[in-house]
């Protein structure tokens, strides 16, 4: 058999190879997060990294490309850190992991993931500061940190996202002032409370990061 023939019989082997290829790297980046949590009731038992992908594990939803679009670990009792792996979710719409004992820095590669709608990271116990990659997720919708311990100023870089409808940072020590550019001229000033923030931005009269 000539090497063109050969090539030709391999290709699309190496073409039905590739979705699986790609949630298996998702699954891998899922699994790598199960290693940094604490599961004391078991919520994760499914997630067997030798499955072909992660499509059959409870409290992750896939699409018909067997792509991970929502992972729902909200309320779980989890707790531990997140890391930078999850930016691997290249498909991911949901991030729900609100309401457990998440603590550590948010991880920055979290921007990588522009599909996203919705992340919800509320009801932990997350410091550090808002990261202004998140200025990459274009789609995004809701953003709730809410209830955390996140330090320093809203990054302005977020102004720029025209998607988001909910945004909510209150119960953090965020510092600073409050944007008021882009969609931010919409959201309530609840979205803000029970912080050291020093209210609407006062644009050439106070530094952005007054109070930081």
């Amino acid at each position: 058999m000539g090497l063109f023939s050969l090539s030709c019989l391999l290709l699309p082997i190496f073409l039905s190879l590739s979705p699986a290829l790609s949630t298996n790297s998702e699954g891998n980046a899922l699994h790598a997060l199960r290693t940094r949590l604490s599961d004391p009731n078991n919520m994760l038992q499914s997630w067997d990294p030798t499955l072909v992908n992660p499509c059959t594990w409870f409290h992750v939803t896939c699409d018909t490309n067997n792509h991970v679009i929502r992972l729902d670990l909200g309320n779980s009792n989890v707790s531990g850190t997140l890391g930078p792996e999850l930016g691997q979710l290249k498909h991911l719409r949901y991030l729900e992991l609100y309401m457990n004992g998440l603590v550590g820095k948010i991880p920055k590669e979290l921007g990588n993931l522009k599909k996203l709608v919705s992340m919800d990271l509320y009801g932990n116990k997350l410091e550090g500061q808002i990261p202004k990659a998140f200025a990459k997720l274009k789609s995004l919708r809701f953003l709730r940190l809410n209830n955390n311990k996140l330090t320093g100023p809203i990054p302005k870089e977020l102004t720029t996202l025209s998607n988001l409808k909910v945004l909510d940072v209150s119960n953090n020590a965020l510092c600073g002032t409050i944007p008021v550019d882009g969609p931010f001229a919409s959201f309530p000033m609840e979205s803000f409370e029970n912080n050291r923030l020093s209210g609407p931005e006062l644009k050439g009269l106070v530094p952005y990061d007054f109070g930081c």
